[in-house]
């Protein structure tokens, strides 16, 4: 659990440091539990830990913060059920939090209004954080421009055994990619499953962080990611270039939930309230690379316009009621040799 109250530190380090002094008893320092909050976060620390401090140092409460996988940390909920130990689950493509749905508890946050429509629950139990087109990307060195252009280039035997793709048991990015694959491509869906999972040549990596590092590193010529990822891997350098599927993408958002029974319930509320603040969602495209799914937001230049991007008919809650058929089958024909 990683603590992320500066106050606390500095008064605990004076403390410890103090000539002659006894062991401090922690207890006399730690706020009341009126004043504290826990967050399971599947964010990686560049993202959740400005937005964590800032939301402490504007309100005064004590955050704790437990950073996983998004599917590690919803399977913790799953398994802590009545006794949470958190409040808020901060991160993760909202059909994973949508097949997590009796975890949760309904909230519509403040300023629900400003969220694009396309981006919202009707039911209340998540609230969307930033939205996250699916894109290919390839290595510049190796593959010329017009190479890629889609989904259907990923069943082509030319790139067998070349293509970076993470599991989609562990990755929630990756488990909307085939998703997004699968309605892209059309026609038989356990057919698509079986040739792109053949053209993998038995090889799954282990997250989504992966994809791009191996695609610039040039072991892979392509690889699936989202947008957030290619973009700040340009800006960084990385011999790869981007791709929106000509065949259709899709812009799933990432998002929060408030968990039932949680045991800081109003704080947790101000939390999700500040994720779609417009003080936060202003930071989105020039700190993160990611969009703001706020309507009153210029969108950053450099970004294509979502319209014009084609689009697949993804559906939120049909990816979540298949999404065990989905793995299933996938496992099946990856096979054991598909372990990374």
């Amino acid at each position: 659990m990683k603590r992320v109250c500066p106050l606390l530190l500095a008064a605990l380090l004076a403390v410890l440091t103090a000539c002659g002094a006894e062991e401090p008893e922690t207890a006399a320092y730690a706020p009341a539990e009126s004043e504290r909050l826990v967050i399971y976060t599947s964010h990686k620390e560049e993202v959740y830990w400005p937005i964590v401090l800032e939301f402490e140092q504007r309100t005064g409460i004590w955050v704790d913060v437990v950073a996983g996988g998004t599917n590690e940390l919803l399977e913790r909920i799953r398994e802590e059920g009545d006794s949470p130990g958190a409040d808020v689950m901060f991160g993760g493509g909202v059909e994973s939090l949508e097949s997590c749905r009796d975890c949760f508890a309904p909230y519509t946050c403040a300023e629900a209004e400003e969220i694009q429509e396309r981006f919202r629950d009707p039911d209340g139990l998540w609230t969307p954080f930033s939205a996250l087109p699916v894109v290919l990307v390839y290595n510049t060195k190796l593959v010329t421009e017009g190479g890629v252009t889609g989904w259907a280039d990923l069943l082509s035997p030319r790139l067998r055994g070349r293509i970076a793709f993470a599991d989609p048991a562990v990755s929630g990015s990756s488990f909307t990619a085939l998703v997004t694959m699968l309605e892209a491509v059309g026609g038989e869906e356990q057919e698509t499953l079986s040739r792109f999972a053949e053209n993998l040549d038995g090889r799954q990596l282990e997250g989504s962080g992966d994809v791009v590092r191996s695609v610039a590193g040039g072991t892979d010529l392509v690889g699936v990611t989202l947008e957030e990822t290619a973009l700040k891997r340009m800006a960084a350098g990385d011999n790869i270039a981007l791709v929106y599927p000509a065949d259709g993408s899709s812009c799933v958002p990432d998002g929060s939930a408030l968990i039932l029974g949680a045991a800081h319930g109003e704080n947790a509320k101000l939390f999700l309230d500040f994720t779609v603040s417009r003080e936060v969602q202003s930071l989105l495209a020039g700190e993160f690379c990611r969009r703001s799914v706020r309507g009153d937001l210029e969108m950053e230049r450099s970004m294509v316009p979502l319209e014009e991007i084609p689009m697949a008919d993804y559906d939120v809650a049909g990816a979540s009621g298949r999404r065990d058929a989905v793995l299933m089958s996938w496992a099946f024909y990856l096979g054991e040799e598909g372990e990374a």
